[in-house]
């Protein structure tokens, strides 16, 4: 005999996707969406797992932070806690402290990639675009890239 498909609930759903990695409500709600048989059940599910502290922005945020700040400027971290629905105080303080580190973390990403700034100017523009991707800023993107800028400066 053929067993039928187990339906997963709702909250166990939620607590999957939790379990891989921190999820902001905003990110659980998009996600999740599909699957509320009920009017109210999600936000219902939302808030008891936002009660017990599974849903936890301050974690989001940090979690964000510590995967991709070593590769990415504060611009580029900025967007993505935004499309995760992120936004205000907390989020203005962790990339307050971003910009604080943002020479050094561009440079290291910059050695990685490229060991020598040159003089050609198509290498250069290519050098300069590989940084602006990554969400740093043009001003420690042209220090670097010119050779100009030191740890103390930024």
């Amino acid at each position: 005999m053929i067993k039928p498909a187990l339906q997963v609930s709702l909250k166990g759903r939620a607590l999957r996707l939790l379990s891989q990695r921190e999820h902001s409500r905003s990110e659980l709600e998009r996600k999740l969406a599909a699957y509320e048989q009920a009017p109210g059940e999600l936000a219902q599910v939302l808030n008891d797992l936002q009660a017990r502290d599974f849903i936890n922005e301050g974690r989001v945020i940090d979690s964000v932070m510590h995967r991709r700040s070593g590769k990415l400027g504060a611009t580029r971290i900025k967007q993505e806690l935004a499309s995760k629905g992120l936004s205000g105080e907390a989020v203005t303080e962790a990339l307050a402290g971003l910009r604080e580190t943002e020479y050094s973390r561009a440079l290291e990403v910059w050695r990685k990639k490229f060991d020598r700034p040159t003089t050609d100017p198509n290498d250069r523009a290519k050098q300069m675009r590989f940084l602006l991707t990554r969400g740093f800023s043009s001003d420690v993107v042209r220090k670097i890239v010119q050779g100009t800028g030191d740890d103390e400066d930024c």
